[in-house]
Parts: C-alpha cells; sequence; structure tokens
C-alpha cells in the first residue's frame, strides 16, 4: 500500500526515511508524527482561512503561514500537499487573491485524500502487528 502512495505521487521517499527511525522502542513513531502533523496541519489551515478573509489580505503574513505548512508537509512526505503549497505561495507572491482561494481549495482537498489514506494504511499496519502478536504468542 505505501508503494501505491508513492506511485501515485501522496508521498515522497521522505516517508520512507521516517519509517527508518521507527524502532521496537517505538513501534507507533511514524504513526504518532503524522497524527502530529494532521494536528498542527488543522491549526494552520484555520490560520490561512483566516487571513484569506481578511480584506485587505496581508500577503507577507499568509506567505509565512503557507510555509509552515509546507516545512511540515514535507518533513512527512507529503508530496502532493507539498506541491499544492507551492502553487500557492506562486499566488502569494504574486498577490493573486483568486489564485491563493483557488490552490488552497485543493490544499485542503489534497490533505483530506493523504488523510483517509494513512489512516487505512496505519490500520492495515495495526492489523498485520496484531495478527504477529497472535502468532507469536501460539507458538
Amino acid at each position: 500500500m505505501k508503494n501505491a502512495l508513492i506511485q501515485q505521487g501522496y508521498l515522497d521517499d521522505q516517508f520512507e526515511q521516517l519509517e527508518e527511525l521507527q524502532d521496537d522502542a517505538s513501534p507507533h513513531f511514524v504513526e504518532e508524527v503524522v497524527r502530529m502533523f494532521f494536528k498542527n496541519s488543522t491549526r494552520l489551515i484555520d490560520r490561512i482561512e483566516q487571513d484569506l478573509s481578511k480584506i485587505p489580505c496581508d500577503f507577507c503574513k499568509l506567505n509565512n503561514t503557507i510555509h509552515q505548512f509546507k516545512g511540515s508537509s514535507s518533513s512527512i512526505g507529503a508530496l502532493r500537499v507539498k506541491n499544492g503549497t507551492d502553487r500557492f505561495i506562486e499566488y502569494c507572491n504574486q498577490k493573486n487573491i483568486r489564485g491563493c482561494l483557488k490552490s488552497f481549495e485543493n490544499v485542503k482537498k489534497e490533505l483530506a485524500i493523504l488523510n483517509k489514506k494513512l489512516e487505512n494504511y496505519f490500520q492495515l499496519l495495526n492489523q498485520g502487528a496484531t495478527s504477529e502478536e497472535k502468532v507469536s504468542r501460539s507458538m
């Protein structure tokens, strides 16, 4: 499933690098990092929505917030989300509010899709771990 997410462009190799940091001492490390990312993303999305609703729009402030979001997206390997933030930043630099709004809707859509796909991925991983634990206990 992870390979499909990478091939489809949802994730990049940064996600695999995160997984390499996971070990027996912290078996849910990646899942915890991803959950923190989505929690932080909610806060940043809210801030961006507030900034976009202000007239006139403070593009400098908006640019700072979207860069934070881009950085956190990059840190977990959320490729499509990161690419969406790149387009948003371009529009922000052009002071194009319509472009910002359109690209922001795309970023939110990609974020929601990724959230669902990663929930399914971690659920499958956890089911696999549970099955392995049952097998090892029965031996």
